[in-house]
Parts: C-alpha cells; structure tokens; sequence
C-alpha cells in the first residue's frame, strides 16, 4: 500500500451489516484519500468487534449522534435496501456527502424525493454501482464513447448460480451477524422476486444504461419454476439502440454475466465476473478499420475501493461525482418498475409512465 497523503476525506461507515464487512470497511482502509473515522450501528457488539478491527477513531449507537460530529465529512450508508433514503435525507440535511448502497431505494415517490434534497443540499450523492469502476467495464464504455460510432443493439445477461455461495464463503470474510442488528419491518427475502430485481436487476439495469444510455421503454416477461426466477426484458434506448436483458437467478451453473454490443465501427465482447473475484471483466473489443481485437488487463479490480477513491476525488477537489448519481439511481428505480409492470400486465411499458413501489 501506498502513503496516504496528509489531507483524506473524514468517512463514517453507517452499518456493520455483510456489505460493509465483504466491502465497504475494507475499501476505505485500503483507499488512497479517505479515513474510517467512525463507524455506527445499533448492534453494539458488531460495533465494537469492527472498531478494534479496523483501529477507528469513534463509535457511535445513534445516527444522529454520528451526523453531528463535525469532523465527519461523508457517509457511506451501508443498511437495507429500506433505510437507504431516510439515511440519505438525514446525512444531506446534516451537510454530509453521501455514498450509498445500491439500490438507491425502493419507491420513485422516494427516491424523486431524495434527488430534489440532493440538488437543494449542495452536497454530493453517489451511488453504489461499483461495477462502473470494473476496468473491462470501464474500457467499453471508453471506445463506445470515442470509436462505437452509431450503436445497433446490447445484449446483457446477468445470471447468479446456484453455487455461489460455496464460492463466496470462500473468498470473502468470515460474515458476523448480531441479534440485536437492525432489521427492516419484513423480511427482504420472503418476496424472492422482488429481492431479486432490487438486489440483482439494479446492477443489470445500471450496467445497461451506464453503456447505453437511458431506457425508454421495456416489454418484460418472468418466469418461477423450481425455485428459480428468470426475466427476459427486450428494451429501447433512447438513442435508438436495442436491447435485450437476461436476469436469471439461479442458473445450474456457474455464475454467469457479461454483454455484447453491436455498432457501427466495432463491437464488445464481455464476460464479467462475481464481484467477490475482485477481477476485472474479460472485455474483447473488435475494431472493424484494423480486423483486431484487443483486452484491457484491468489488474486493479477492486471495485468497491475504486469507486470510493472517485467519490473521494469528487468531494476534495469539488469536481462532479464520476460514478453513478443521484439521477442515475432514480433512473434504475424507474427502470425496474417498468419491467415489474410489464411483466405483470404483459405489455410494453414507458418509462415515464411508471410510479410507486417495488
């Protein structure tokens, strides 16, 4: 690891859940310009346990109490989907910049509600869609910006296995829960497919648009059979492009995610890869002028840490959020209740038509 430089973005960590413990505790130790300052849970064994880990400077129970220490600059919300945006709301009003867990949240009202905080705030929001900091990912979206030329169709595909757990209890660390952790009102997962779209289709979704741009409109169909949950989506961007999205949870098989996209003056190939890897997409890009194909290396996969240090960048030198934003969020909230609606009504739905919740 590097020295880290003399001025680094105060951070308080609010959670001590999975994704903070997988994640989030590790990337700002690890990052080049932030500090764990402080971390907040109301589970004050797994505070404790993770302030000694990680060598924080305070704890606190109480949010509030967290949000009113002046010497925290930004907050990463790292709670259930269903905390999201009352933390969000509470750390803007407190002056705080904000990273926040994808989803941005789990109603448009919501999240509608948040994006005009956020412009009245001052402040900077950014959203959790660490994929967009995948160097293979990241080396796409580089050539359809700069040699794609016209943009035919996208093709994504996003496929969790049945076998991913035996994989990720492997890499990642040992997960500690607490009885006395915070839980929303009902349990996320005993409405699979709706804890699927939020938890898995967001990053499909983010993915999509972050290559091509907004959606306009969507024709949706799902599928349960044998515990299992499949949408085909076919969509259309706004600049004309087609798509088709595949979310798939769990195949008989290995985990399986990447995209092809067609244009006018070449194409990419990707295979992406569980994010736990911490390994970058196998992105192929074909330039129709010289017949050759060519492969970012991407050896610095670490999403998580990656995206931090660009929020990190956006908050000390006042330059605009490089990540997903706050309008970005709403885009995929809005995204996924289109295709939850086409799916349950079997027409073709707008984008702009959508409201409510998942």
């Amino acid at each position: 690891m590097t020295a880290k430089p003399e001025r680094q973005l105060k951070i308080g960590i609010l959670g001590c859940g999975p994704i903070a413990q997988a994640g989030h505790f590790e990337s700002v130790t690890k990052s080049k310009n932030c500090e764990l300052y402080v971390i907040c849970d109301v589970a004050e064994d797994l505070l404790q346990r993770f302030a000694v880990t990680h060598a924080v400077a305070r704890t606190f129970s109480s949010y509030q109490e967290m949000l009113a220490d002046p010497d925290v600059e930004a907050v990463i919300i790292a709670t259930a989907d269903a905390f999201h945006v009352p933390a969000a709301l509470d750390a803007l009003e407190a002056g705080k910049h904000v990273l926040c867990e994808k989803p941005l949240g789990v109603s448009l009202q919501e999240v509608k509600k948040l994006k005009t905080a956020v412009q009245k705030s001052g402040r900077l929001l950014q959203v959790g869609h660490m994929k967009r900091f995948d160097p293979g990912i990241e080396s796409a979206k580089q050539f359809i910006d700069s040699e794609l030329g016209e943009m035919l169709a996208f093709k994504g595909w996003y496929c969790d296995s049945t076998h991913r757990y035996a994989m990720t209890d492997a890499v990642q660390p040992l997960m500690v829960k607490s009885q006395a952790a915070r839980r929303p009102d009902h349990d996320p997962k005993k409405d699979l497919k709706r804890y699927y779209m939020l938890a898995h289709g967001c990053h499909l979704v983010d993915t999509a648009r972050y290559l091509c741009g907004d959606i306009e409109e969507v024709h949706a169909r799902h599928s349960q059979r044998f515990g299992a949950h499949c949408w085909f989506v076919d969509v259309a961007f706004a600049n004309g492009a087609l798509g088709h999205l595949d979310l798939t949870i769990a195949v008989r098989m290995d985990w399986h995610e990447g995209f092809q996209l067609y244009g006018e003056n070449g194409s990419v190939l990707a295979k992406t890869f569980n994010p736990w890897l911490f390994r970058s997409s196998e992105v192929d890009i074909f330039r129709e002028a010289t017949g050759g194909s060519s492969r970012v290396l991407g050896a610095d996969a670490h999403f998580y840490r990656r995206q931090l240090e660009s929020f990190g960048d956006a908050v000390l030198n006042n330059t605009p959020v490089k990540g997903a934003t706050v309008d970005d969020g709403v885009a995929s909230v809005r995204a996924m209740l289109a295709i939850a609606e086409s799916a349950q009504t079997g027409h073709a739905v707008k984008l702009a038509d959508v409201s409510g919740a998942l």
